[in-house]
């Protein structure tokens, strides 16, 4: 698949249900990939951390989890089609294996919070086998009791949510022993649905907003990352653009 190239970032052209299509074939087929949701902070945080940035580069699929870097792939000349969000992409990808029958395991979050979500996946999709689930919150000794429960499940697909690089270091260093075919992380999607924390209307997301949505919630927490990685990306965005409009005009 083309990728298009947005600052240290390679991106696949592919909608959310464009994906999930992807997704059942790899299952179907009996392959194995997974999937990054890369938005403005995360793209950020690869041009720092040379092990997320080669753990994405290596990925199946890249999808932009940002209306910013849509935006930005059109400016670039580099367009992509739509916002591929990670909890998008829970709701797609559970619709397909409740209809193909996909086995599904979810890791990550606080125990409450994780039982939480899969009791709501269920209540939403009656027929989706969630085959195991268990919170992220586990030592380096513990890893390999939670790989083996993964492995012992039968999953076919892993959903993981403990935040990034964390979510990324543990599927890059477990990714053989794991068995599943598709493994995608959602950073704190699993919050969301359990109820804990509420997604940005539909307008902020279409507006690029809803990073300023989840600062109002987190304010303490998240201020910093965002002020930071926003600022580093306008930055780098209007020097690219810079740089590719004076190289057009040399070649005139």
């Amino acid at each position: 698949m083309n990728r298009k190239k947005i600052l240290n970032g390679s991106f696949d052209s592919i909608t959310t249900a464009e994906t999930s299509d992807w997704a059942t074939q790899l299952i179907k087929l009996g392959e194995r990939g997974y999937i990054c949701t890369v938005n403005v902070a995360i793209l950020m945080m690869m041009s720092a951390d040379s092990q997320l940035q080669r753990f994405v580069e290596r990925a199946s699929l890249v999808v932009a989890d940002g209306q910013p870097i849509v935006w930005a792939s059109r400016l670039l000349s580099q367009a992509l089609p739509e916002r591929v969000t990670g909890i998008d992409l829970i709701d797609s990808l559970a619709v397909r294996a409740e209809k193909e029958q996909f086995r599904i395991y979810l890791l990550g979050a606080t125990q409450e919070v994780i039982t939480t979500a899969a009791a709501n996946l269920k209540s939403r999709y009656p027929k989706l086998d969630i085959c195991g689930f268990d919170d992220g919150y586990f030592s380096a000794s513990e890893t390999s009791e939670r790989v083996q429960a993964i492995r012992q499940s039968g999953a076919q697909i892993l959903i993981v949510g403990m935040g990034v690089p964390r979510q990324e270091v543990f599927l890059e260093e477990n990714w053989s022993d794991l068995g599943v075919n598709l493994a995608i992380g959602v950073g704190g999607s699993f919050d969301v649905i359990a109820g804990k924390k509420k997604r940005a209307p539909s307008w902020m997301q279409t507006a690029g907003l809803e990073w300023l949505y989840r600062l109002i919630q987190e304010p303490q927490r998240l201020w910093k990352r965002y002020l930071v990685t926003n600022l580093q990306f306008i930055y780098r965005l209007l020097s690219s653009s810079i740089a590719g409009w004076r190289k057009s005009m040399a070649v005139r």
